[in-house]
């Protein structure tokens, strides 16, 4: 283990590419962490069963780490950007904060029942994340990555998708992603449909919170916030609301370290909600 430079943090050993890759959210932070949806609980619970130690990769600025010690387990954060960790701490004090990456986790072999990812799979190279993963997990530990998106079956939020240059949306599949392979075995999904409630001017912040926005241009920002303003005030589902009424589908993917790569275990007893898919 490194030493700590503070209480709860630790030198960041992980790699420099990744790092810059990820450190654009820094300036960002505090928009990011009030603008950003939480995670349901319910979809959380079932990420992680019955987990107890939980490693949360890429965490942030807390949002999956809160859902987490709503459910009285107990949680290690880890990321490359301690401006977002800085939020974290504000958040979720008392959670431990590391700053690492998922090529280079900072903790010891054997050591966590559970690694989740919220939002944050993509960062990863799967190559190197995946055997680091598999290694600070304990035998029969549960990988979770799990994403929260808009659901674009509501005209207003497709056509502001398009507004955003939205990569993934709820229609969208998720199953490139989690390519996730052996030590893991099955990937199983579970999938939660709920509602946030948010001001109009918060709706433009979460928008200032993506990564796209913020390496975007001066000119190119300006143009998507006009053209967001103009949407909110003409489409006939949200003309003149104070208050939005945000959709969101949760998507939730595991797969236990050593578990049966051709399928069976405990998913094959979960409710018609979750399916399994091909690792």
């Amino acid at each position: 283990m490194l030493e700590a430079q503070e209480p709860g943090l630790i030198v960041d050993p992980g790699d420099p590419g990744t790092r810059e890759s990820a450190r654009s959210f820094g300036a960002a932070a505090s928009v990011y962490h009030h603008s950003r949806p939480g995670y349901p609980v319910e979809a959380i619970a079932w990420l992680i069963g019955d987990a107890v130690r939980v490693l949360d990769l890429g965490a942030g600025t807390g949002k999956l780490s809160e859902a987490l010690v709503a459910l009285d387990r107990e949680v290690i954060a880890v990321d490359p950007v301690e401006e977002m960790l800085e939020e974290l701490e504000v958040a979720v004090p008392g959670v431990p904060r590391i700053l690492g990456t998922a090529e280079d986790i900072p903790i010891e072999d054997d050591s966590v029942d559970a690694v989740v990812a919220g939002q944050a799979w993509h960062w990863f190279q799967p190559d190197r994340a995946v055997p680091e993963i598999a290694r600070v997990l304990r035998p029969g530990g549960v990988l979770g990555l799990v994403w929260n998106s808009r659901d674009i079956r509501a005209d207003w939020l497709r056509q502001a998708g398009e507004i955003m240059h939205d990569r993934h949306d709820a229609s969208s599949t998720f199953e490139s992603y989690v390519q996730i392979g052996p030590p893991f075995g099955v990937i199983e999904e579970h999938t939660v449909e709920w509602t946030e409630r948010m001001s109009r001017a918060r709706f433009l912040d979460l928008v200032r919170s993506r990564s796209y926005f913020i390496t975007a241009s001066a000119a190119d920002q300006a143009a998507t916030i006009a053209a967001l303003e103009t949407l909110l005030t003409t489409h006939p589902d949200v003309a003149g609301a104070d208050e939005l009424d945000v959709p969101y589908v949760t998507r939730c993917f595991r797969a236990r370290l050593g578990g049966d790569a051709e399928g069976g275990g405990e998913g094959e007893a979960e409710s018609a909600a979750t399916r399994s898919l091909d690792g």
